[in-house]
């Protein structure tokens, strides 16, 4: 229901659009309280990245990223990631991730960033702390923030926005009546946009999520996806659709196809009634990082990387490199 509304094919918007145009006022008086220097901007040392969105649900954000973070360590570069930890509930603030910490302390994606990465990872609702305990920790010569857009007690060095290709921005309002955190216009004030699937046009950046072979939870192994029969899809992401078609597209088509909440904790019991004994479970690595310890023999994840046009994205890693000379 809520896509339909928001893509404008239920009436239903209209009658959401005062509580909208609320949002819209709060949001863009924010914003300019920090421009105007009402409210105070906290600035880092070394350059900041923030990687974000104009819309709620899932762009692909992520695997951005994964992707700049992995391009600017083989550049050389010491690379520290910072995130609100959405889903998370940690004991004290910041919190510096490690091979021990979890998915309910510090959430899904931090997690999923630090494990795919290995870069040092901070998780804090005020993004500040959070780079500040990732400069105590060792030299860092670029921040990445995950998400943060609207985030704008944080000083920026370089904004990228990720836009969904397919869905694009919907009826264009903010919430609730449509997806928007902010309207598109913001686009023209960002460093880049790129543009996950779709058609990427004017000085956007073409990108595309390319899955890779299915690894198995508990045992690590990895299996092409064409060797799987019965498989039972499960996402729990910000746009599930975009997962059930990665696999259509791969050639498998589910028995079944669950949709969960984005940032929703699994339970092993839960899981386990979702397949039967000849079938295969299939989730997103996102989803893989909450359910690793209590895996079973038949449960699946599929990774997926971001693939970016090259010479606009190599402009992009030049552009961010030159911030840290």
């Amino acid at each position: 229901m809520i896509e339909r509304i928001w893509s404008g094919r239920s009436p239903l918007w209209l009658l959401l659009l005062p509580f909208s145009w609320l949002y819209g006022l709060i949001s863009n008086g924010i914003r300019l309280s920090y421009q105007l220097g009402w409210r105070k901007v906290w600035r880092a040392s070394v350059p900041v990245v923030v990687v974000g969105n104009l819309t709620a649900g899932g762009n692909g954000k992520t695997p951005v990223v994964i992707w700049l973070v992995e391009a600017l360590q083989r550049q050389g570069l010491r690379v520290g990631v910072v995130s609100r930890g959405y889903g998370g509930k940690a004991e004290r603030y910041p919190l510096l991730l490690d091979a021990t910490t979890t998915t309910a302390q510090a959430g899904d994606e931090p997690v999923l960033i630090f494990q795919r990465t290995r870069a040092p990872v901070a998780v804090s609702p005020v993004r500040s702390e959070a780079v500040q305990a990732l400069q105590a920790g060792g030299n860092i010569d670029v921040i990445i923030t995950d998400d943060g857009l609207q985030h704008y007690a944080l000083a920026r060095d370089f904004e990228i926005v990720v836009v969904d290709g397919e869905r694009r921005f919907g009826n264009g309002w903010w919430l609730p009546a449509g997806p928007m955190r902010e309207r598109a216009g913001r686009l023209n004030s960002v460093d880049a946009v790129i543009v996950n699937g779709g058609r990427a046009s004017g000085n956007e950046i073409a990108m595309q999520l390319q899955p890779g072979a299915a690894i198995n939870l508990k045992t690590g192994q990895s299996q092409p996806l064409a060797a799987f029969d019965q498989v039972v899809a499960m996402a729990g992401i910000g746009h599930p659709p975009r997962f059930f078609n990665t696999l259509v597209q791969q050639g498998i088509t589910p028995v079944k196809q669950l949709a969960f909440a984005d940032h929703q904790a699994y339970s092993e019991a839960e899981l386990r009634a979702l397949t039967t004994a000849n079938q295969a479970l299939m989730m997103t690595e996102k989803d893989a990082v909450k359910c690793r310890h209590f895996a079973q023999d038949n449960w699946w994840y599929l990774p997926v990387d971001a693939q970016l046009t090259a010479a606009p994205a190599a402009e992009l890693l030049d552009k961010i490199q030159s911030l840290c000379r």
